[in-house]
């Protein structure tokens, strides 16, 4: 057999593929023995946290979980093969970086805020960006450190351009700057969010923008967005009110010298004035702000495996409005009544156990459903209306957008009341029932953008706090609100954009800038990766909406044949098989640890199938 060591290229080192490394630390011992391996990694970011989660990014920016639900560790509630590694959560982490039982990792930031920040942190806490780079980058090395004896990882601070080669051979990794490829015998990407080419409604206002001297900010990373642009005091209409909205808010506020004082706003004279609006017209839901007490819903209880793979076994595309959300809707009012009964059974008529089992017959869309929970939940207020959540704003109208600023302030208070109520807790048993969902339905694949969109807008809203200053912000006047159902224009004629809404009929803002605050959608037909955009040239299959098609079981591209790549896998959320949020609450499943666990089994098989072989590990 040849002499060559087995090779594994990683492209992209940051938390998808800092877990991948993880997986493969924990799982060579009993999968992979002592033989050679060498895994090649390769990002223009250092590992731990790459583009996103890098060092170098403001100290203004949060992360959006509370530092107690942040963990890269398996423990025993994932559904695994691979052995379980626990390790601290972040806020864990901290404390024993405190305590000295730790040390900070190499070439870690040594600002005064940042060990600041450590020397401070709670669970409850929403760390900086900048601290969760650094526990990603310890856990990163903690990872290399546990590889088996023989295994080396070798960074390359260079983007990956393309992969070639036959699917029965080694594979050739080409690198920006360098002449001669790397050799791999299997591939993985892990590169997570991507940036894309414009969509043909980006491109017209770009150019109407460039007619007319004016600014428009495309989607993109709001961290990377220059901002220099947006000018002081002058309007900027802004589409979106999700988190990349909060980022935006922050950088032109905090970002250029503005500051809260009790409770609030004192602007420093370089702000714009943000005219925000959206499709729901209002931010996402604030972070619940209480732990969860007592006896916790049975999940998965209608959106269970049995019923994914009764899914899965018909063959037949999955439509998800006909044959997935029903029970979906069913899974989560079923966690949500089951936590008003047993928490808080003076709001419910009747028992329990009556209650479920008619609940469990009845169906989902069917009038006996709303009959039941109307007669046993007396309080409208007390009943879970997903429909009404998704379109809060329904309805709602105003004479003028002075009049709709009170409004939409009652609107967000009102909001972080309850979610910071503890006397609302079904609220968090849906957020639990929304949790066990994606667990399953990322096995469906590509569902559309819709579900990722509603569960971000109900589960991964920002921190309490940052509402606060979203309301003092608009109670200054540097933050305006324009209403749901969103529209943005032009007037050739003066040349200034234009944004409307449905909740005040009839009216019009104009501006000189606009920035549309999203994330581009991921799409591999307008992907500006050269990388992506090559292997679906060359035949990976993509779904209708665009992301890259991979084997359910352990993440092997698939090809436009249906044929998974023998040697090419790919995770993350540019791929049918993207989990919910950026990182895993402890105790919760982990799908995406689950999914990094399988890929990492199927790899170290084949290389040890490879190295055990008689013949060369490949042309």
């Amino acid at each position: 057999m040849s002499g060559t060591t087995p090779a594994l290229v990683v492209i992209g080192a940051g938390p998808r593929g800092t877990g991948l490394i993880e997986r493969i630390a924990a799982n060579a011992p009993g999968l992979y023995g002592g033989r050679p391996l060498d895994i090649h990694l390769v990002d223009p970011y250092p590992p731990g946290g790459g583009r996103i989660w890098r060092h170098d990014q403001s100290p203004l920016l949060w992360m959006n979980s509370m530092a107690e639900d942040v963990t890269m560790f398996t423990d025993d509630t994932v559904r695994q093969e691979g052995p379980i590694r626990p390790g601290p959560a972040l806020h864990t982490w901290a404390a024993d970086l405190r305590d000295g039982r730790l040390t900070l990792p190499d070439g870690a930031g040594t600002e005064p805020e940042l060990l600041a920040e450590i020397k401070a942190l709670t669970g409850s806490d929403f760390p900086s960006r900048r601290l969760q780079s650094v526990y990603l980058r310890w856990v990163y090395e903690q990872a290399v450190a546990e590889l088996p004896e023989g295994t080396t990882v070798h960074w390359h601070r260079s983007r990956a351009l393309r992969v070639t080669g036959p699917r029965e051979g080694r594979q050739r990794v080409w690198l920006e700057g360098r002449e001669r490829p790397l050799l791999a015998d299997l591939v993985a990407l892990t590169i997570g969010h991507l940036d894309a080419e414009p969509e043909p409604e980006q491109v017209e206002l770009a150019r109407f923008a460039a007619r007319h001297g004016l600014v428009h900010l495309p989607p993109d990373f709001t961290a990377d967005t220059d901002l220099t642009d947006l000018p002081a005091g002058e309007p900027v209409i802004v589409r979106g009110f999700g988190l990349a909205f909060v980022d935006l808010m922050v950088l032109l506020t905090e970002g250029r010298g503005g500051r809260y004082e009790n409770g609030a706003y004192v602007p420093s004279g370089r702000e714009p004035v943000l005219h925000v609006g959206s499709r729901r017209g209002v931010p996402y839901h604030s972070k619940i702000g209480y732990a969860w007490q007592g006896e916790r819903p049975p999940l998965p209880r209608f959106l269970g495996p049995e019923r994914t793979e009764a899914l899965l076994k018909t063959g037949e595309p999955v439509d998800f409005r006909r044959d997935v959300w029903p029970h979906v809707d069913k899974e989560l009012g079923h966690a949500h009544y089951h936590r008003l009964f047993t928490a808080h059974p003076g709001r419910t008529t009747g028992d329990w156990s009556d209650f479920e089992a008619r609940y469990a017959a009845a169906d989902p869309a069917g009038p006996e459903l709303r009959a039941l929970v109307a007669a046993a939940v007396p309080d409208p207020a007390d009943r879970l209306d997903l429909e009404a959540l998704d379109h809060p704003l329904d309805g709602v109208r105003h004479p003028s957008y002075d009049a709709l600023q009170e409004g939409l302030r009652d609107y967000i208070t009102a909001d972080l009341e309850r979610r910071h109520d503890p006397d609302h807790s079904p609220d968090l048993a849906v957020f639990l029932g929304l949790l066990s969902a994606y667990g399953q339905l990322i096995r469906l694949g590509d569902i559309g953008g819709w579900w990722h969109g509603f569960f971000s807008y109900l589960a991964s809203g920002p921190p309490g706090p940052r509402l606060h200053q979203l309301l003092a912000l608009s109670r200054a006047g540097v933050v305006r609100f324009l209403g749901a159902g969103m529209t943005v224009g032009t007037d050739e004629h003066r040349g200034v954009f234009l944004a409307g809404s449905a909740t005040v009929p009839g009216e019009r803002i104009e501006a000189r800038a606009l920035v549309e605050a999203r994330l581009p959608d991921p799409s591999l037909e307008r992907t500006r990766s050269p990388l992506l955009r090559e292997l679906y040239e060359d035949g990976a299959a993509a779904t209708g909406t665009g992301l890259l098609s991979v084997g359910p079981e352990d993440g092997r591209i698939l090809g436009r044949d249906g044929r998974p790549h023998p040697r090419r896998f790919a995770l993350g959320p540019f791929t049918t098989a993207r989990a919910g949020g950026a990182f895993t609450r402890p105790r919760t499943g982990g799908p995406a640890f689950r999914q990094n666990d399988a890929t990492a089994r199927a790899a170290l098989a084949f290389l040890r199938d490879l190295s055990c072989s008689d013949g060369p590990l490949g042309a």
